[in-house]
């Protein structure tokens, strides 16, 4: 898929890669969005006439020739493809750990006599047929010479006469366009998704959006100081470990979509005419350069904030956080009130808007108007304001605990944490789950009553798998538990602490 240059969506070229330092200098008239591995293969191994750097299954880097076995390419028992073979840098193959020469290609006459076709001459066979005719020469090699015209026939010419479909858009092409003709063409691979588009952009001005997400030369950037804010050891990253690139742009696109229609009601505009607050794809297309430097700390802050928030909330890693989509509107709320979440008062409305949205179940699709519109709502309500639409209109019925069966829910991973916030102790060691105690005890949500226990009695999944029949628990109590009552291992805990104490008293004695 190819897009003309000099219209709305203003890309930064990069050339194919191995291509001459000139093709640099050039102005493009079209630019490749769609096909660039399979187009820069096809360059780098049939038209550069130089060795290729590629890497092998096993993600070692070399450097290759290939080649085309002519007998294998015409036998029609064998697959095609088995006839394309690379070699080495110096075009010669060896076995036995490099002391014996199993093939040398390393001279046109060599290639001749193995009936070896270079790919690097696919396009332009004339000069070669010639050597190779020279080199086969006389009626007793007349089958061989037949053998390789019937080669070109077969295999070379479909090089030449092969037609590319290609899906051009001219000039005149929007952005928003764009990504949706490369969702519908590129079924079997990546959506060109509004990062790499605005990435594309403001490389045109000269600013590095990929660095600044992923970092460079050692430099942290900051999709990985997001991931180690509060990072558990032993981990790859804490709670904000999976908020994506997409997620920080539209973050920085509600301040700035803010920001126009604040400027569009100073000047009088009403209804229709103000522009609306969105962070859906077009406004991040929209997201200007200037706009994005200039809410990009500010909006990092908020979302490391944010992770401060949920561990307050006893919610520790990624598994357990009810919605990663909730995180952008606390994210860019935290960013605009800055130090007043503090505050108690403030601090109480948000934990109450927070566990509306998780148990009103509000964030799981469709969820862009949410966003904005609790990007609005939630900082005016802690300056007084009315309720946000997610706290008035948010209804939770006692009888959804039963159907809360799901470890995926976001309710169900909401109950959990409430009750770990909510003073929740061990059954064993009687320790609250804090942060130390929940990583330090590998902790989870596990059956009251265990899951054997419910069967043998025929207790059905949809009671005995319910959130009402589910507790937090370190690893090591569940263990304990075993398959047995409460009324049982209740007992049996305590006992096995009074087991365990008896033994190290024996243990201090014998070692005097």
């Amino acid at each position: 898929m190819s897009l003309d240059t000099g219209g709305p969506v203003n890309f930064k070229p990069r050339p194919i890669e191995g291509a001459p330092s000139a093709a640099r200098q050039t102005i493009p008239q079209s630019l490749l969005l769609d096909g660039q591995q399979r187009m820069t293969s096809l360059y780098q191994v049939t038209l550069r006439g130089k060795v290729v750097e590629t890497v092998t299954p096993k993600k070692k880097k070399v450097r290759r020739w290939f080649y085309i076995d002519i007998k294998t390419a015409l036998d029609e028992s064998l697959d095609r493809e088995d006839a394309i073979v690379g070699v080495p840098e110096d075009k010669i193959e060896r076995t036995d750990f490099g002391r014996e020469i199993k093939r040398d290609l390393s001279t046109p006459e060599r290639e001749y006599a193995a009936l070896m076709y270079p790919v690097s001459l696919v396009f332009d066979w004339d000069k070669w047929q010639d050597g190779f005719d020279k080199f086969w020469s006389g009626d007793q090699n007349i089958r061989v010479r037949d053998d390789f015209r019937t080669f070109k026939r077969q295999i070379l010419e479909n090089f030449k006469y092969y037609r590319v479909p290609v899906i051009a858009l001219d000039r005149s092409t929007s952005k928003e366009a764009v990504c949706v003709v490369f969702e519908k063409v590129n079924t079997g691979g990546k959506a060109l998704d509004a990062f790499e588009l605005v990435t594309a952009m403001y490389a045109a001005s000269g600013h590095e959006l990929r660095k600044d997400w992923y970092g460079d030369d050692g430099i942290k950037g900051r999709h990985r100081r997001l991931a180690d804010t509060l990072r558990p050891a032993d981990s790859d990253g804490g709670i904000l470990a999976s908020v994506s690139n997409t997620d920080f742009l539209q973050a920085v696109s509600l301040f700035y979509t803010r920001e126009r229609r604040r400027i569009a009601e100073q000047a009088g505009k009403q209804g229709k005419e103000l522009p609306p607050v969105s962070g859906n794809r077009q406004a991040l297309l929209d997201l200007p350069l200037d706009a994005y430097k200039q809410f990009e700390t500010k909006v990092e802050h908020g979302f490391i904030q944010s992770a401060k928030f949920l561990h307050m909330l006893h919610i520790y890693r990624i598994f357990d956080l009810p919605y990663q989509s909730q995180i952008v509107p606390l994210a860019a709320i935290l960013a605009d009130i800055g130090e007043a979440w503090e505050h108690e008062a403030n601090r109480e409305k948000l934990v109450q808007w927070y566990w509306n949205g998780v148990f009103g179940e509000l964030y799981g699709s469709a969820v862009e108007s949410r966003i904005a519109r609790d990007f609005m709502e939630v900082p005016a309500w802690l300056r007084g304001g009315p309720e946000p639409s997610t706290v008035s209109e948010t209804i939770f019925r006692a009888d959804r605990l039963k159907t809360m069966r799901m470890r995926l829910s976001a309710a169900y991973k909401g109950m959990n944490a409430l009750l770990m916030k909510d003073g929740a102790q061990d059954f064993r060691s009687g320790q609250k789950f804090d942060h130390t105690v929940f990583f330090g005890e590998n902790v989870d949500i596990h059956h009251i009553f265990p899951q054997d226990w419910c069967k043998t009695r025929s207790i059905k999944p949809e009671i005995f798998d319910s959130i009402i029949n589910k507790t937090p628990l370190s690893y090591r109590t569940n263990r304990i538990i075993g398959g047995v009552a409460p009324s049982q291992y209740i007992a049996k805990l305590e006992k096995g602490d009074e087991c365990r104490a008896t033994i190290w008293m024996r243990l201090a004695r014998q070692s005097g």
